[in-house]
């Protein structure tokens, strides 16, 4: 199917978005692709317990997740919605305490 499991670019995102049948394990840029959100957005969901790796992988070990979990999420409304506050709560807070940091470097 792919020769690289990347889908960095547009032409990987588009060859897995039109894909007749998924690959059962996908990895994180494919799940971001799927359900539509960034790359780096993967481990802030998996940390808050919404996405599930298979196995139990090592904290720095690639993560790989259940192409049919990932879709069912990726059609439930209430659970996009959920991951999107989830995703957004992360971000204000990690902002909120790098200005905080900058201000008392500042000091």
């Amino acid at each position: 199917m792919f020769r690289t499991k990347a889908t960095s670019s547009l032409e990987g995102a588009i060859a897995l978005l039109n894909c007749r049948r998924l690959p059962a394990r996908l990895n994180t840029s494919e799940t971001a692709v799927l359900l539509g959100v960034q790359e780096h957005d993967i481990a802030p969901l998996v940390a808050a317990k919404m996405l599930i790796p298979l196995g139990k992988p090592a904290s720095n070990a690639p993560k790989y997740f259940a192409s049919v979990e990932v879709v069912a999420r990726s059609e439930s409304p209430s659970w996009l919605s959920d991951a999107t506050k989830t995703l957004a709560k992360h971000w204000r807070a990690k902002n909120f305490r790098k200005d905080q940091r900058d201000v008392m470097q500042t000091r």
